[in-house]
C-alpha cells in the first residue's frame, strides 16, 4: 500500500488558475512527476492574481516542477517536442484552439508518443457550444446550480470553485480509465472533461426528482425538505449551529437530550413524514428552545445524542481546526503573493484521501515552485546537453536560472 500510487508516471501540465491546476495537483500528491510548462518569460498568470484568486496559485502547484519555455516560438515548441516521448500524460485547460496554435494539440503530439493519453480540459464537451469560452461562474449560471443556491429570484454562485475542482475530478478520472486500456492495447488516447457538463451532472437529482414528483425544482433555500429538522439555529449569545435529525431513532435521542417529552408525545410527531408537515411551527419552536442554550452546551448534547450537527464555520476556523489538526488533513505550503519574496508557510488542506492500514495521507514533497525554476533539470532528463540549454536561455526560449 501507497500513498504515492502514481510514481513512475509524468505529466506536461499545460494550465492556469484552477481546473487544469487542480487536475495536475491530484497527479502530483498521487506521485506523479508532474511539470508545469509556464508561458517564458513571465509564468503562469495565475501567481498574479489578486483578490479571492490571490491563493490560486499556492493552493494548487504544490508537488510540481516548472518549465518556463516560450512556446510562440518555433524553438520553444521543438523543445516540448523531444519531451513528449518522455511523458504517459499531457493535460491542459486553455482556451479552445490555444494548444493548437502553440502547436502541441493533441494532433501535433500524439505522432510522437503512441502511449501518450491527452486530457483536454474544457469547458464545453463536443456539441454546439465546444468552442465557447467558458469560467467555473458561467456554468454554474447556465446550468441551473446558481439558481438552486440563491434564494428565489436571486441567482447566486456557490462559495468555491466547484466545478472547476470537481471537473478536474472527472478529467482525472478519464485519464486512469486510458491508462487502464493502455495498459491492455499499448496505444493512448485523447480524453476530456469539462466545466458545462460537471455542472450539469450535479443537476441530476433535481432533473429526477422533477421527473418522479411531477413539480418543479425550488431553489435551496426554499427547498420542499425531506426531514423535518434540517437547519441552521441560534443559540444563546451570537452562535449558529446546523443540526440535521434524518431518522426516527435520532429524533427519539433528540427530543430525550432536550427534554422535549411533550413532543415525543405528539402524535403528528410520530414518524419523519408526519413531522415534516408540521415544519412551519416545528422549526420556530425547537429555535425557541434552543436559543436558551450556550452553543458549547448544544455542541455537546448534540454529540451525546448522535445526530449530524456543525458549527457555522468560516473559512479561516479551519486553520485550527482541531480534527484537521489531530490527523494530517493540513500540510505545510509556503504561500507567497504575487510572486514576490518573502511569504509565509500556512496549513492548507491536504487531498482527502488516505491508504492502506495506517491510512495513509499524501504528503508535501515539493512547495509551489518558482517559474522555470527546474528547467535545467527537466531538460537534462530529457537529454539535452549543458550547452544546449544555456543557448535556450540565451535565447529568451527558457527562463535562464535565478
Amino acid at each position: 500500500m501507497s500513498a504515492r500510487p502514481l510514481e513512475g508516471l509524468r505529466v506536461l501540465e499545460f494550465s492556469h488558475t484552477v481546473m487544469g491546476p487542480t487536475a495536475g495537483l491530484l497527479f502530483a500528491e498521487l506521485g506523479a512527476d508532474v511539470i508545469k510548462v509556464e508561458p517564458a518569460p513571465e509564468g503562469d498568470r495565475t501567481r498574479r492574481l489578486g483578490g479571492f484568486g490571490a491563493g490560486f496559485f499556492a493552493g494548487f502547484n504544490r508537488n510540481k516542477r516548472s518549465l518556463a519555455i516560450d512556446l510562440k516560438s518555433k524553438e520553444g515548441q521543438a523543445v516540448m517536442h523531444r519531451l513528449v516521448p518522455t511523458a504517459d500524460i499531457v493535460l491542459e485547460n486553455f482556451g479552445p484552439g490555444t494548444m493548437e496554435r502553440l502547436g502541441c494539440g493533441w494532433e501535433h503530439l500524439a505522432p510522437l508518443n503512441d502511449r501518450l493519453i491527452y486530457l483536454a480540459l474544457k469547458g464545453y464537451l463536443a456539441g454546439p457550444y465546444e468552442h465557447r469560452p467558458a469560467l467555473d461562474e458561467v456554468v454554474q449560471f447556465q446550468s441551473g446550480l446558481a439558481w438552486m443556491t440563491g434564494p428565489p429570484g436571486r441567482p447566486l454562485r456557490a462559495g468555491a470553485s466547484v466545478i472547476d475542482i470537481m471537473g478536474a475530478m472527472f478529467g482525472v478520472i478519464a485519464v486512469q480509465a486510458a491508462l487502464r486500456e493502455r495498459d491492455a492495447t499499448g496505444k493512448g488516447q485523447r480524453v476530456a472533461s469539462s466545466l458545462f457538463e460537471s455542472a450539469v451532472f450535479l443537476m441530476s437529482t433535481h432533473m429526477a426528482g422533477m421527473a418522479a414528483t411531477g413539480l418543479d425544482a425550488r431553489p435551496m433555500p426554499a427547498r420542499r425538505g425531506a426531514w423535518a429538522v434540517y437547519d441552521v439555529f441560534n443559540t444563546a449569545g451570537d452562535g449558529q449551529l446546523f443540526i440535521g435529525v434524518t431518522s426516527d431513532q435520532q429524533w427519539n435521542r433528540f427530543v430525550e437530550e432536550f427534554g422535549l417529552q411533550d413532543l415525543a408525545a405528539d402524535p403528528r410527531m410520530a414518524t419523519n413524514v408526519t413531522r415534516l408537515a408540521e415544519r412551519e411551527w416545528l422549526v420556530p419552536a425547537l429555535q425557541e428552545v434552543l436559543a436558551r442554550f450556550p452553543q458549547k452546551e448544544v455542541e455537546e448534547r448534540c454529540e451525546r445524542c448522535n445526530v449530524s450537527w456543525a458549527p457555522v464555520a468560516q473559512p479561516g476556523d479551519l486553520f485550527e481546526d482541531p480534527h484537521l489538526l489531530a490527523t494530517g488533513g493540513l500540510v505545510d505550503v509556503f504561500v507567497s503573493r504575487f510572486g514576490a519574496e518573502g511569504g509565509k508557510w500556512v496549513g492548507l488542506p491536504a487531498l482527502p484521501v488516505e491508504f492502506g492500514p495506517e491510512r495513509d495521507r499524501p504528503k508535501v514533497t515539493r512547495q509551489p515552485p518558482k517559474i522555470g525554476e527546474h528547467n535545467a533539470e527537466i531538460l537534462g532528463e530529457a537529454g539535452f546537453t549543458a550547452q544546449e540549454i544555456a543557448d535556450l536561455a540565451e535565447r529568451g526560449t527558457i527562463v535562464a536560472a535565478a
